[in-house]
């Protein structure tokens, strides 16, 4: 524990993920109270996968409390990084579902304070080591606030790669969105190739969010994502028993403020693409997708995204979606938002070993490589 300024005001503990969990209430209190969370530091997302395998053993979670209440988690693991050729180094919790990794940080809470005792509880978990952090939102609250709150404690902290990241505010109506959108052309091909499709048989749009629809919906998205290039590839989640059954579990009915959502477009029942989500806190976190790739001309993925805006829209089921994608993504020509997500690296006082300058550089090249095997594997 973690000696503050304010003698019991707030005080920081690092906690195995079952020890959080054992926690529960406190840790969706803090879900719900954060602003605009990101569900990847959820319990329901770290439960789902540490019962399938997939949470490292060493996993731990820096926790600040106000009371019995709590104010701050980041769940971290240590590990060995080629940032430090080699040594180690702490990362907020990672995986290939993984999709931001700001903290979870109750608003209007002395912000200020609430992110210094992070702060310290970051360079105590790390034991003064550098941190490397990936899938950063670096405007967002937490995001900001960890930032200003890491250089005013004397880090330093460089950037290694960017990108902006399409999300969608929910407009009044769904004609709100359509106007004036910058892509109006984009807009239109779509329609097209929804004609198209209608030309195929009855295109359908269904949407489970429990019970044995949702179940089904999972099912399908599984068989339809091994049945692609992923799981050619051996990448498709159903290629491993480990993230078959994180599918089975993080998207499933569950209690607590994040629940699983499926949409499948179908013709003539046949789904042909199937979007899973996980809502919770106003935001939609559309986290995988898969489509039948003998329809690829007519995009039904794309076709799928736009029925999901419409029904943001038109049952308000969210006030935003995450497209949770990567730098290039397709929905830049019809999301009308963006975020900027960013990779650090970041050092606390006194950290030795190589120079800032030097991490970065190595983790640029590290990044490099991965991008330029994706796409490589991408054209196998």
């Amino acid at each position: 524990m973690i000696p503050l300024p304010r003698p019991g005001a707030l005080r920081v503990e690092h906690l195995s993920l079952a020890e959080l969990e054992a926690s529960g209430p406190a840790w969706d209190d803090l879900f719900l109270r954060a602003d605009r969370p990101h569900p990847h530091a959820s319990r329901h997302v770290l439960a789902a996968h540490r019962a399938a395998g997939l949470a490292s053993s060493s996993g731990r979670i820096v926790t600040v409390w106000r009371g019995d209440r709590l104010a701050a988690a980041l769940p971290y693991e240590i590990r060995r990084d080629l940032a430090g050729l080699g040594g180690r180094l702490a990362r907020p919790f990672l995986s290939p579902l993984v999709t931001a990794t700001a903290p979870l940080v109750a608003a209007k809470c002395d912000d200020g304070v609430v992110f210094a005792a992070l702060a310290a509880g970051l360079a105590e978990a790390s034991n003064g080591a550098a941190w490397r952090w990936p899938l950063l939102a670096i405007a967002s609250s937490a995001g900001a606030g960890l930032i200003a709150a890491l250089r005013a404690a004397g880090w330093q902290i460089g950037t290694v790669s960017s990108f902006e990241r399409p999300v969608l505010e929910r407009r009044p109506t769904y004609q709100a969105f359509l106007d004036g959108h910058p892509h109006r052309s984009r807009l239109k091909d779509l329609r097209r190739r929804e004609r198209r499709m209608a030309d195929l048989g009855t295109v359908a749009f269904e949407t489970a969010t429990g019970g044995a629809a949702l179940e089904r919906a999972v099912e399908a998205f599984l068989a339809l994502e091994r049945a692609g290039w992923k799981g050619a590839a051996g990448t498709a989640m159903a290629c491993r028993p480990a993230t078959q059954a994180l599918a089975g579990t993080l998207f499933a009915e569950a209690d607590g403020p994040v629940r699983a959502r499926a949409d499948t477009l179908s013709i003539d029942g046949r789904p042909v693409a199937i979007s899973l989500a996980l809502v919770g806190a106003g935001t939609a976190t559309l986290l995988k997708t898969a489509f039948d790739e003998s329809h690829r001309a007519l995009a039904p993925g794309l076709l799928l995204e736009e029925r999901i805006v419409r029904a943001l829209h038109e049952t308000g089921f969210a006030d935003r979606l995450d497209s949770a994608s990567l730098a290039g993504s397709a929905l830049e020509g019809l999301y009308r938002d963006q975020e900027v997500i960013a990779e650090m690296i970041a050092l606390p006082p006194g950290c030795g070993g190589l120079s800032l300058a030097r991490r970065l550089r190595l983790a640029r090249f590290e990044d490099a490589a991965r991008a330029e095997a994706k796409r490589l594997l991408r054209r196998r």
